[in-house]
């Protein structure tokens, strides 16, 4: 059972940069993953809410760097990073924000892990594995959900866990990986923990 409490995580901030994101100190898990992957609906699937990912969201503002923190504790955060893959947005406005991204993955001190997310029937796009790339640059350890698993039948999914696992091997010593499903709220105690893990320091008990 997780020792923090999740559901009492709330809206804290949006930045646009590295400069304006809060105070570089504690601890945060950043989440990442393409717009259609499931990535808003995986962050309210941990938190037990129904629209935290989306409460700082407003159209056409997709490059935000939205923070939140767990209840009252400031010190222990989940970072939503925009959605990658913005097929309406410029070219020059992409490369602007992959700029912001890397900065914030490659220098920001307080982040302990990147949580990952991909349609387990679309994984390691090319984008997921220039993710992966800026992770191994800094050592960063990253747990991939696999979401919509409900969609696959299960030997399905399992067979797509485990050829993801396979691809990534060179990168075992980092990265670790999950099977996920929002809608069935399955994998949640598992992700839970790992973020405890990044956290807190110590093991879920």
């Amino acid at each position: 059972m997780s020792r923090l409490h999740y559901p009492n995580a709330r809206f804290l901030i949006s930045a646009p940069t590295l400069s304006t994101c809060p105070a570089d100190t504690g601890a945060e898990v950043a989440f990442a993953g393409r717009s259609n992957a499931g990535k808003s609906s995986a962050i309210n699937a941990l938190t037990h809410q129904k629209a935290l990912a989306r409460t700082s969201k407003t159209p056409g503002r997709t490059q935000l760097i939205n923070f939140f923190s767990l209840g009252d504790d400031l010190e222990r955060r989940l970072v939503d990073l925009p959605g990658y893959g913005f097929a309406k947005v410029p070219e020059a406005v992409k490369r602007e924000w992959q700029h912001h991204l890397s900065d914030y993955l490659r220098r920001r001190a307080s982040l302990r892990g990147l949580v990952l997310v991909m349609d387990v029937r679309h994984p390691l796009s090319e984008f997921d594995q220039t993710l992966l790339g800026w992770a191994d640059d800094k050592a960063m350890p990253v747990h991939i959900l696999l979401t919509k698993a409900d969609k696959l039948k299960s030997g399905a999914a399992k067979n797509a866990l485990h050829q993801v696992r396979s691809r990534l091997r060179e990168w075992e010593d980092l990265v670790s990986l999950q099977l996920f499903s929002a809608l069935k709220h399955q994998g949640v105690d598992e992700a839970h923990a790992r973020l405890d893990l990044w956290l807190t320091g110590e093991p879920a008990g």
